[in-house]
Formats: C-alpha cells, structure tokens, sequence
C-alpha cells in the first residue's frame, strides 16, 4: 500500500517516478508471470491427466480444479471452459510433436526416402510421448461439430503435397496407381496401433517395457518396407 501511495503522490504531482519503484514494479511483475505460468502449467498437466483416465466429457472443471489443487474460479481465470482448455492443450501437442511430420510430408524429397523418414520420426514421437495415441484417440471419438472446430485438428491429417506425389509417381509408372487415403490410413496405422494396444503385445509376448520399445524400434525399418513393397506391387 505504501508503494502505490507513492506513486499516486508521483503522478498527481507531476514528479518523476523513483528508479527504486520501477525496479519494485518490473521485479513484482516478472514475479506475477513466473507464478501465471506455474499455474496454468499445474491446470494443463492436471487436465491432461484426467482426460487420458476418464475421458473428456466425462471430465468436469471441478475434477480439474481438485486435481490441480486449485479454485474453480482461478480456473475460470485461465481458460474460461473446460472446452477452451481442451482446445489449448490439444494444440499445444500437435503444435509441438507435429511439425516435423508436416514438414516430411511437403518437404521435396523422393517417395521412398519421405515413406522412411515419416515413419521414423513419427514412431520416435510416440516414444517420447506414449500418452500421445491416447489423447488424440479422444479427440477423434468426439462428436463431429466438435472436431471441424479445432484448428489443430489440421496437424493430424495434412497430405495434400504428398498425395500428388503418390499420383505422380503412379503416372510415371514408378509406382501402382493407389487410392491415397487408403495409403496414408495404412501408413498411420502400421505407426500408431502398436502404441493403441501396448499393453495387449506385452502381455502375450511377454515382454518389458524396455523390450516393448526395442520392438517399436524395429519397425523404423519394417513398415517403411512393408509401406514401399506395397507400393511397387511386390
């Protein structure tokens, strides 16, 4: 209070505002971002949690709120709805762990060499971040109005360089004539549904987790051959 005091007196007498005050002020407000930021990073981990264990409608603000260890209000404060922060945090992921993948995709490389190279990248982006399949298996079983919103929604599905290339190539004679839709569905999901059933193929197999992942590991170079033999008719 003996700070503002100060500063009214300084404005309403026209004086030069005190350096020691600007210091206080600049010091209080990087104090005040590094808190927002703490706190907002507490709702997103909270929620993404929750959304992965129960599902996004079946998540309330209030179950986030609790987990987060914060007031439904402060809440509010951030995101304003439970949708607006399914929204960030959606984004944020694809944002972050799809960008390279989108960049294979048009980059101008030969078919093979952009087959390989996606499906590597992408695998080494499910293993660091396994919860990933999980998450955008929500997105995709949410209703339809709800999906065509999200802009992020674009990050997952962006092929429209890469099936010209597909009839291209399929032209040249280089390649068999394929519906593209149903090569990139292949593609992804020769990548993603091992990650989907994890679990099942340790069980059976009776592996570890460390052995699971030297099994993904081996799939950089199995479905990239699997993808091209297809390709070429063989």
């Amino acid at each position: 209070m003996y700070y503002k005091r100060c500063l009214k007196l300084c404005l309403k007498q026209k004086l030069i505002i005190p350096l020691w005050y600007s210091k206080f002020s600049s010091h209080k407000n990087s104090l005040e971002m590094t808190k927002n930021k703490k706190t907002e990073q507490k709702i997103f981990e909270a929620a993404t949690e929750l959304f992965l264990e129960k599902g996004v409608d079946r998540t309330s603000v209030r179950d986030i709120a609790a987990k987060a260890d914060i007031n439904l209000a402060l809440l509010n404060y951030y995101f304003r709805s439970k949708e607006n922060l399914f929204n960030a945090i959606f984004t944020k992921l694809m944002q972050e762990n799809t960008k390279k993948l989108i960049e294979i995709l048009d980059s101008d490389m030969s078919l093979e060499d952009k087959i390989h190279q996606y499906v590597v990248e992408y695998i080494d982006v499910l293993l660091e971040n396994p919860l990933l399949v999980s998450f955008v298996m929500a997105i995709l079983h949410r209703s339809w109005d709800k999906i065509t919103q999200m802009e992020a929604i674009s990050y997952l599905y962006s092929t429209e360089k890469f099936t010209q290339q597909l009839f291209n190539e399929a032209k040249k004679g280089n390649i068999r004539k394929t519906n593209p839709t149903q090569f990139f569905v292949d593609m992804l999901s020769l990548i993603t549904f091992p990650f989907a059933i994890k679990l099942l193929i340790m069980d059976k197999a009776s592996i570890t987790e460390e052995e699971f992942k030297t099994f993904i590991r081996e799939r950089k170079r199995r479905v990239p051959r699997i993808l091209i033999n297809e390709l070429k008719g063989k």
